[in-house]
């Protein structure tokens, strides 16, 4: 069964509140969707977020990006869920191949990669799920690391650099509805982070798991000093207190910080990976779906990842809609060993979501694996048209 067509989609996500850290503040998320039509007319869609401070994508890149990629070439005929796992992870974007890290071009790809995985799923009666044993089979170098039988999955919440009563507010919240981990945006101008950290730890307990998330807001000539004030506070890890330009810093620094480094925006492709091994910059790693190009290309950096002892974050993109918040849950209720798992906060982030099924966590983070073929959820075609900003038509002979 061939690709017979793709449908780009530019929509605009509206969200609740502003979404603020130290690289950027939004309101509005500017996503890629990608709608995949196989020759029998089954349809599956898939999602992007392109961030330009990421991965250097814009929206216009990853139209242009899928405007001159052949899917249907490239994917060929697949007659069962084996062979479209294959197919995909032979797929070559020639942006990617051509960018040193290993990340333009990202979004893109995993936009079309879930999508491409909805359709045939949804053709072949398999679950998004179900392609991961498949890729494991592929992909997986030892028993570093395994696959889990779909189960229930543990979010950790996450507080943004606020006012400081809609942090306390936030604070209980978390600690109230049962969170075991929290998030927390350092490193925005005018914040007194020490002071937030202390009234954030006497709030949540002593047992929280409190993480914190910098996003490359200081140098590296500030970064001990920066961070001494708030090792009191037990953060469990540091998420990327530089900027990739400063990155190579973090090596001869990590022992003296004394709190588990976590790259981020310096870990969006398998160059990445290698780079931050290779030069011991991070403890652990934070995978994005889209931002590390899609299923397959994740799980590859999470083999290499536990591979080297390294720890494994399964993160997402603030303003993810369903589509990608049920792609990670798959993810997240069949790898094992993950330290940190972020996504399904739609409801508490989105004020229209593209899916007609409720894909948020409940109570303390918890989530139950998704069933049913492809990816499970259901895409609102009056939401999808409300939300498109552009629409293209990709066709390939």
């Amino acid at each position: 069964m061939r690709i017979r067509s793709l449908d780009l989609f530019h929509v605009a996500v509206p969200l609740r509140k502003a979404i603020k850290h130290a690289s950027h503040a939004r309101t509005v998320s500017d996503n890629l969707v990608v709608r995949v039509t196989l020759a029998d007319g089954t349809i599956g869609y898939g999602e992007g977020v392109p961030r330009s401070y990421v991965t250097g994508e814009t929206i216009d890149t990853t139209f242009t990006t899928l405007a001159h990629l052949d899917a249907s070439r490239q994917i060929g005929t697949p007659g069962d869920m084996e062979g479209v796992v294959a197919a995909l992870a032979n797929l070559t974007v020639p942006e990617t191949n051509a960018d040193p890290r290993g990340m333009a071009g990202n979004a893109a790809r995993c936009a079309l990669e879930l999508a491409v995985l909805d359709a045939y799923g949804r053709h072949f009666g398999r679950s998004f799920g179900e392609a991961l044993p498949l890729a494991f089979d592929l992909l997986s170098t030892g028993p570093h690391w395994s696959l889990n039988w779909p189960r229930r999955v543990r979010y950790s919440g996450a507080i943004t650099a606020d006012s400081t009563r809609k942090e306390l507010v936030a604070a209980l919240k978390m600690r109230g509805y049962g969170f075991k981990q929290v998030k927390v945006k350092v490193g925005v101008e005018g914040q007194d982070d020490p002071k937030r950290l202390k009234r954030l730890r006497f709030l949540m307990g002593r047992r929280m798991d409190i993480r914190i998330d910098a996003n490359e807001a200081w140098s590296a000539n500030e970064l001990v000093e920066r961070v001494a004030p708030l090792r009191p506070f037990r953060p469990s890890a540091l998420e990327q207190p530089v900027p990739h330009s400063n990155v190579g810093a973090l090596a001869a620094l990590r022992e003296e910080l004394a709190v588990p480094i976590m790259l981020d925006e310096s870990l969006c492709g398998l160059p990445d990976a290698h780079d931050a091994i290779e030069r011991q910059t991070a403890d652990i790693f934070n995978v994005r779906l889209s931002k590390c190009g899609g299923l397959l290309a994740s799980l590859r950096i999470m083999d290499l990842a536990f591979r080297h002892g390294l720890g494994v974050q399964l993160g997402c993109h603030p303003g993810e809609t369903g589509l990608l918040s049920a792609a990670g849950r798959h993810v997240a209720s069949r790898v094992a060993g993950l330290r940190y798992v972020e996504g399904s906060y739609d409801r508490h982030v989105l004020e229209r979501n593209l899916v007609l099924e409720d894909v948020t966590f409940g109570y303390g983070g918890r989530a139950q694996p998704l069933e049913g073929p492809g990816l499970g959820v259901t895409v609102s075609f009056e939401a999808l048209g409300a939300m498109t900003v552009r629409h293209q038509e990709v066709t390939h002979a």
